[in-house]
């Protein structure tokens, strides 16, 4: 596919906030040009496998046209691996204070908080996911937030939704060993706490939008997913788009791109 959301500028940001001190703790913000708010928000997530040699930069475009549909766009940096702090529990502490951050800045920007919808993709979208399923960590966990920002939904795409999974797939050169700091069997509680699968159910409503043809994030990934969440009652849809790779999801251009529009729209009004 053409990649030129890689290598073409996307247009700036409304404003690019802090929601922490440290150099990665930050957030751009894009609002509608047209109509009122209070708008709905959607948080968008950059994936790159947690890596600290992939950024936000590249999910400007995604994140312009979502914001040309209606919606707030709260596009999070966090730390990385090879970022000081990054990886497990820094990578999803920062996904939980620049989620949170939304209570500071909602009156200002007019950012209607009971339309909140996480998206990510790839590693994004596994933290998409860990952000709807935060009210189930258990109190002694590093992670644990007595009051996180309730969300209207969550949509992963391409998410690695299984971290257990992505470990005995040996994801990326075991890009999961890297973000946890070892093998399930050494850290069960890391696993337990920080990936979506362990923490299902909860309730929040959920979309799985992933290619056939993914080299990168297994489809393999979400259909299990997609399997245990729904033996558990928990809301969730699963939309395996035929032929599609890993990046045709991000890609505002593409003929995948029309999907993606008609479920955040549909979680957005119901």
């Amino acid at each position: 596919m053409d990649l030129w959301i890689f290598n073409t500028p996307a247009p700036a940001a409304g404003a690019r906030l802090p929601y922490g001190p440290g150099q990665f703790q930050f957030g751009d913000l894009r609002l509608p040009k047209n109509g009122v708010g209070p708008y709905p928000v959607v948080i968008v997530i950059h994936g790159g496998f947690w890596r600290a040699r992939f950024d936000l930069e590249f999910m400007g475009h995604f994140c312009q046209a979502l914001t040309d549909l209606g919606f707030a766009t709260w596009s999070i940096e966090y730390r990385r691996i090879g970022n000081e702090g990054g990886g497990w529990p820094g990578t999803l502490q920062d996904a939980g204070k620049a989620a949170d951050y939304l209570r500071e800045i909602a009156p200002v920007y007019q950012l209607d908080l009971g339309r909140v919808i996480a998206m990510g993709h790839s590693a994004g979208g596994h933290l998409a996911l860990w952000l709807a399923g935060r009210p189930q960590i258990p109190a002694t966990d590093p992670m644990y937030n007595p009051n996180p920002l309730p969300l209207k939904g969550a949509i992963s795409l391409a998410g690695v939704t299984n971290l257990r999974q992505g470990y005995e797939l040996k994801l990326s050169n075991n890009v999961v060993a890297s973000l946890m700091g070892g093998a399930p069997e050494q850290y069960p509680e890391r696993y337990n706490g920080s990936s979506p699968y362990e923490l299902l159910p909860f309730s929040t409503p959920q979309v799985l939008i992933h290619g056939t043809n993914d080299e990168d994030v297994p489809l393999i990934l979400s259909q299990e997913y997609y399997k245990k969440a729904t033996q558990a009652g928990d809301p969730v849809k699963l939309v395996p788009l035929p032929g599609a790779g890993h990046f045709e999801l991000i890609d505002p251009k593409s003929k995948e791109w029309a999907v993606i529009v008609d479920h955040v729209l549909a979680l957005r009004d119901s």
